[in-house]
């Protein structure tokens, strides 16, 4: 049985990953994550699109938001080449275009745009209160070591991102989760990233993508995997609105407005451990009940 890394080792691990070879201008690989999963995950593909971004802009620029789209399945076992296209650059903004290639094909595509930021006016909304301590909830793997069949990818895979779920998660046995409107999380990176901004910017943006969409089968008390349901990222979004350090403790606070055509909305807000809101992010992904799931012929 291979260990899976976790800690530090687990942290370094999704740095090299993110630590993209540049081939020319504009033109960068990405190192395959070496896992065993049989597609790309894609937080990964996000992530490293970013980091290819970000490389071409100025170092005063901060991403402030990017959108991207999920066209095809990666591979795992390759490499994915990332060409940036330089859209413009302006005073104070800088906009990229990021392809991810396999194969010669598309399987992401991104927009991102940078800002030096400037003064203007400033209000945000306050965090939920009331909620635990994120050392005084159980990391995921402990919460279902009763259900170690449940932990899905989780059980394979390095795990950089300390996820604490608030309440139940997507991966509880089928019928032991509590219907919810909101999903909280705490996460932050199991061990000390970098000072890179663009760095901790690129480590949210894989994160984002591990429990957003749960938060659809939340409002229904639904489960990923037998029983419940499969779930493909059709797009992602990010808005960054504050500086934040992404190994430190960071609340994902997020909700499904509205699901139809066997497609979920998810919108999720990130505060950080001093309540400052610092991102934003939506996402619409694909469920499809499993044959084990109830009322599936």
């Amino acid at each position: 049985m291979v260990e899976v890394l976790v800690g530090q080792d687990a942290v370094d691990s999704l740095l090299g990953v993110l630590d993209l070879e540049r081939i020319d201008a504009g033109l960068f690989r990405g190192p395959r994550a070496g896992v065993g999963l049989q597609r790309v995950f894609g937080g990964q593909v996000a992530g490293q699109a970013l980091v290819a971004a970000g490389r071409t802009v100025p170092a005063d620029r901060r991403v402030h938001s990017l959108h991207g789209y999920f066209v095809r399945p990666g591979d795992s076992t390759k490499p994915i080449i990332y060409q940036v296209e330089n859209i413009r650059d302006g005073r104070s903004f800088s906009v990229r275009r990021t392809v991810a290639l396999q194969n010669g094909q598309m399987i992401f595509f991104m927009s991102a745009s940078f800002h030096t930021g400037e003064p203007g006016l400033e209000h945000a909304d306050a965090a939920p209160g009331d909620l635990p301590d994120p050392e005084s909830i159980p990391p995921l793997s402990q919460q279902l070591k009763s259900h170690p069949d449940r932990l899905g990818m989780w059980a394979r895979v390095p795990r950089p991102i300390d996820v604490r779920y608030i309440g139940g998660s997507g991966f509880s046995a089928s019928g032991e989760r509590p219907a919810l409107e909101h999903q909280r999380v705490w996460m932050k990176a199991d061990g000390k990233l970098p000072d890179d901004p663009l760095i901790h910017v690129c480590v949210l943006t894989y994160a984002s993508d591990l429990t957003l969409l749960d938060s659809v089968l939340s409002r229904h008390g639904a489960v990923w995997g037998p029983g419940g349901y499969l779930g493909t990222s059709l797009d992602h979004a990010l808005w960054f609105h504050r500086p934040f350090r992404f190994d430190d403790w960071i609340l994902y606070d997020s909700l499904s407005p509205t699901a139809a055509d066997g497609r979920g909305l998810a919108q999720g807000r990130f505060f950080d451990a001093d309540g400052l809101h610092i991102a934003s992010a939506t996402q619409e992904g694909l469920l499809r009940q499993t044959p084990e799931a109830p009322g599936v012929p």
